[in-house]
């Protein structure tokens, strides 16, 4: 759950933390993209997305990263710490892109100057293949965010492509709702809206409605997948789970995984005490860098989401005003204690909780040194919580061995560390051949990290 962007080698933490919390606004029209070759997606603006209260389309030469770079089409800035140097995306994909928000009352996203929450972006390439991919924002990101990971293969594969904010983003989203667990809840419901919405436009847009539809992400991207193949699976044909968060009511969870390591930065806790908590060994040179920018902050923000009684003052109505309030843990979650706060706490987590009973085919990823969501307290018990519902055989889960939460990491680290993206490419490649000619996927295993060769853009599964 990439909470925020950072780029551990160009630049200081504290600079990069403060562009993750300033985001370009892009207000009034934009002309189509120059080099648009002509008449190739006539009357762009016939779409109509169902549902949605603002829409704006437009005729685009290239739909990928390396044309929409610089444009009100995509937010390099949302994307930043989440892919390693030297990564290799595909470009010259023309078509139609549509963004726009669906109504909310929230008003966190300040994207295109619209500040307006439940903002999506809809990608229809030219050359289409009759597919869909649709994702949600990881951590607490925007519609953008996802760009470079997943939007640019598809789309060069001949996918629409379709992306949701979750309806409602940054430090702050736990203020969006009625009750507590209402703002994660929400995430779940703007997917199966965009979902439905997207296959109408590319129905409208091809003349026929997508005949396989895939649900992927990264992070809370990859709880929003699980959730969907839980809950909506009549609307996908499988879909592709990178490190997604587990929410559980009882735990394993977030509340329950990282009091530990707010603890251990007051000096409350030690690092045995961590590895204990099923934090990997090995692991330790990477608790610096979280202890800085993710543990405490985390664990504040999703415990003032399904837990607003536990300490009202902290982090109070806001995470905080500064990046240094942002990114402070609150010493009371030192010892927060999940199992003996309120039943309503439990309720809570309730509305978004897994159970494990996937309805179509999926991948799971999960790097071992994943330093936020320990591999050990998140996938490996999702996986066993699809084999006790029997649905084994819907699922090939797969360990990438030195992989952590987010790649850019391995810029800083690529003696100890390998990214993970190539290895999702690959895990793509291996669903759609499931779904789509029967190829079964090779059995669950352990990817070992390579001696050498191209470790940021190849993985072989097996």
């Amino acid at each position: 759950m990439r909470l925020f962007r950072t780029t551990p080698r160009r630049a200081p933490v504290l600079t990069a933390l403060l562009l993750a919390l300033t985001s370009a606004s892009f207000a009034g029209a934009v002309p189509a993209q120059a080099g648009a070759p002509p008449g190739h997606c006539a009357r762009p603006d016939r779409l109509d997305v169902p549902g949605a209260a603002h829409q704006r389309s437009a005729c685009l030469g290239d739909l990928t990263t390396a044309g929409l770079a610089g444009t009100a089409y995509t937010d390099m800035a949302d994307q930043a710490g989440l892919a390693a140097a030297g990564t290799l995306n595909p470009s010259g994909v023309p078509g139609v892109q549509i963004d726009g928000y669906f109504p909310d009352g929230s008003r966190l996203n300040r994207t295109h100057g619209w500040n307006h929450d439940a903002q999506f972006v809809i990608r229809l390439p030219d050359r289409w293949n009759g597919g869909l991919v649709v994702t949600g924002a990881p951590g607490t990101r925007r519609q953008y965010a996802t760009d470079a990971l997943i939007s640019d293969h598809v789309l060069a594969q001949g996918y629409a492509y379709a992306a949701t904010d979750k309806g409602n983003t940054g430090p702050d989203f736990f203020t969006d709702g009625r009750s507590p667990g209402d703002a994660v809840a929400e995430w779940n419901r703007r997917v199966t809206e965009l979902t439905l919405a997207a296959k109408s436009a590319a129905r409208q847009r091809y003349g026929q409605a997508p005949d396989r539809t895939y649900m992927t992400g990264i992070s809370n991207g990859g709880y929003l997948t699980r959730w969907q193949l839980e809950n909506r699976p009549g609307l996908y044909d499988g879909g592709v789970d990178w490190e997604g968060a587990l929410w559980t009511a009882r735990g394993p969870n977030l509340l329950t995984d990282l009091p530990v390591t707010v603890a251990r930065s007051l000096g409350q806790a030690g690092d045995e005490d961590l590895l204990a908590a099923g934090f990997a060994p090995g692991s330790e040179f990477l608790w610096p860098y979280h202890e800085k920018v993710y543990w405490g902050l985390t664990q504040k923000i999703f415990r003032a989401e399904f837990d607003p009684g536990y300490d009202r003052n902290c982090p109070g109505a806001s995470a905080g005003s500064t990046l240094e309030e942002i990114f402070s843990a609150c010493p009371s979650d030192a010892v927060y204690d999940l199992a003996s706060r309120p039943a309503s706490v439990r309720k809570a987590l309730a509305k978004v909780a897994l159970t494990g009973r996937i309805g179509k085919p999926m991948i799971t990823l999960h790097g071992d040194l994943d330093t936020l969501l320990p591999i050990r307290r998140d996938s490996d018990v999702y996986a066993g919580m699809i084999g006790d519902r029997g649905r084994s055989q819907l699922h090939r889960y797969y360990t990438v061995e030195a992989g952590t939460h987010t790649d850019a990491l391995y810029d800083t680290h690529p003696d100890r560390l390998r990214p993970i993206l190539p290895c999702y490419r690959s895990a793509f490649a291996a669903l759609t051949a499931w779904v789509e000619e029967g190829a079964a996927p090779p059995a669950n295993r352990r990817i070992p990290r390579p001696a050498g060769g191209d470790v940021v853009n190849s993985c072989a599964l097996s």
